[in-house]
């Protein structure tokens, strides 16, 4: 891929994965934004959609390594972290490293695992390291989990506590694809030979990706536009526990990773309204009463959006090329 500026670069990452898996453009900006937010995503959504294919392709195209991990009841921490293992050779426990230690992990059906291993996520996605019989080990880096969970079908799940969805930047579905896309899809299954379409490593530098999200400019008005919009879930009626202060740091890094991946090198205020729903949704416990009246969060946020105001903005810096 000849590709000079971090929007060529994400524009060749996506267009990738596009080939490898029938996705709206519009999910796989969001997940990248993720990525490059240096968080981690949420996909809920039923099987078959191509959860795994899309986590797959992403590490391929990003040059990076890629790791599974199937969560069940009967998970240990130690399943997923790795554990030490003595060595008759050398008379020494050596560590054997688990299947945490990949660049890009896929946490699959994240929800049924038992809350202990969940526990052991949860320091690997919040601080890049796992802790095992009191040794400190570094995570790869970069470090990028893209959990699944089914939201039909929750016989035998463990919800996920709060401090573990807040570690989510974004949280969002891949969705069914339009008749189009799954007439593609039978297409491409037709004429396929091997068991799975491959995605090449292009030339993509995944930590100048991560980096360029810190030289976008942000407006002051956009970043009370951030601001007022996190502030907004806690004074909802129907909003037991809004965004804390964390989840309005998250999205002023997505508006700004998503602000790249479409090529400017500032945010707009349409940056921040179109990340909104998948940075704050997931972060909103709603009231008894709104769970009751099946209020939807994606509903609550949506009317945010239409109650607080947009600020207008004048921008002298043009798109990057």
């Amino acid at each position: 891929m000849n590709t000079d500026t971090p929007a060529d670069h994400c524009d060749a990452v996506i267009d990738a994965v596009s080939g490898a898996v029938i996705v709206d453009r519009e999910t796989l900006e969001t997940v990248l934004s993720g990525f490059l937010a240096r968080g981690h995503v949420l996909l809920e959504d039923v099987p078959g959609t191509g959860k795994t294919l899309t986590a797959r392709s992403l590490a391929g195209a990003l040059g990076l390594s890629f790791s599974r991990i199937q969560f069940t009841p009967d998970l240990l921490p130690a399943d997923v972290t790795g554990t030490y293992v003595f060595d008759e050779q050398s008379g020494e426990f050596q560590f054997r490293p688990g299947p945490i230690f990949g660049n890009v992990v896929l946490a699959d059906e994240i929800n049924r695992a038992s809350p202990k291993t969940q526990a052991a996520l949860l320091e690997a996605m919040a601080e890049g390291q796992v802790t095992i019989e009191g040794r400190t080990h570094d995570l790869p880096e970069p470090f990028f989990v893209i959990a699944t969970q089914n939201p039909i079908e929750q016989d035998g799940t463990f919800p996920l506590p709060e401090a573990q969805v807040d570690r989510f930047v974004v949280k969002t579905s891949l969705g069914y694809p339009d008749a189009a896309g799954e007439r593609e899809l039978v297409d491409r299954r037709a004429a396929r030979t091997d068991r799975t379409p491959g995605v090449e490593a292009g030339s993509v530098d995944p930590a100048a990706l991560r980096r360029a999200p810190e030289a976008v400019h942000v407006a002051d008005a956009v970043r009370d536009y951030v601001v007022d919009l996190s502030r907004a879930t806690r004074e909802d009626a129907r909003v037991a526990t809004g965004v804390s202060p964390r989840g309005t740091q998250r999205l002023f890094e997505a508006a700004r990773a998503l602000a790249v991946v479409r090529g400017r090198d500032y945010v707009t205020p349409d940056h921040v309204a179109d990340v909104a729903p998948a940075v704050l949704g997931h972060r909103l416990v709603l009231t008894p009463d709104a769970r009751v009246e099946d209020v939807a969060k994606d509903a609550v946020v949506a009317d945010l959006l239409d109650d607080v105001a947009v600020p207008t903005v004048t921008y002298t810096a043009t798109p990057a090329e």
